[in-house]
């Protein structure tokens, strides 16, 4: 078994990588095998003259395989803004068929299954013309979307579903990353979501700041994803 999914998200700071590093423990804690890649970040910070982001470090250090962080996080942009203007801030240019190549450079290495993480929300520019979709398009990867249970939530999520399905894809599930604790009416947005979004729900991830992944994997329901 080799699957690959893309991670996206109703927003930045939704949790994709919280959710994502869930997921890896989850997965890892069946015995299968994993890769964890964020192929580009915006907001790093230099560590021993290499930039950073701490993102990619977290899924680096949850995934069961190893490798280099350049091929974890082969686009590692200093300024914390939109990846297409981070770029340019750098002297970069960002193209989905240059991504999409060092995607599967670092797929080379076998793993059972392999998780990219996205930047920010589904249609996040890359150029003049491309998004983050389009990058998703050409590794033809199933969908995965990270839902902040917050107010708005209900349109962010059903419009990303729609561009999903749009951009030919599946979405293979959504996880519930409650994010807002104080936002009202939290079980009952859900279980909209639940009855209009066109995927299983993968599970309802409670707010937890002082929890760690290995705590939360019982909020997954990992079998909805490999079946």
């Amino acid at each position: 078994m080799r699957r690959r999914f893309f991670i996206t998200g109703t927003d930045t700071e939704v949790g994709k990588t919280f959710v994502t590093v869930l997921l890896l423990e989850a997965l890892k804690q069946r015995g299968l095998t994993t890769l964890g890649l964020k192929p580009l970040a915006a907001g790093c910070e230099q560590h021993h003259d290499q930039w950073r982001n701490d993102d990619a470090l977290q899924l680096q250090a949850a995934m069961t395989e190893n490798l280099p962080y350049e091929q974890v996080n082969p686009v590692a942009l200093p300024a914390a803004i939109a990846p297409h203007l981070a770029a340019a801030e750098a002297g970069r240019r960002l193209t989905v068929s240059r991504l999409a190549g060092l995607v599967r450079g670092a797929m080379l290495t076998p793993a059972d299954v392999t998780l990219v993480e996205g930047a920010g929300g589904w249609l996040v520019p890359l150029n003049e013309r491309e998004t983050l979709a389009n990058l998703v398009q050409e590794l033809n990867c199933p969908v995965i979307l990270v839902v902040g249970v917050r107010l708005g939530c209900l349109n962010h999520a059903l419009l990303t579903a729609q561009a999903v399905a749009a951009a030919g894809l599946p979405l293979a599930g959504w996880v519930a990353n409650c994010i807002d604790p104080d936002a009202a009416r939290i079980e009952d947005n859900i279980a909209t979501l639940k009855q209009r979004l066109p995927a299983p729900c993968l599970g309802v991830v409670p707010n937890a700041l002082d929890r760690t992944p290995v705590d939360l994997v019982q909020y997954l329901d990992i079998d909805l994803l490999l079946n």
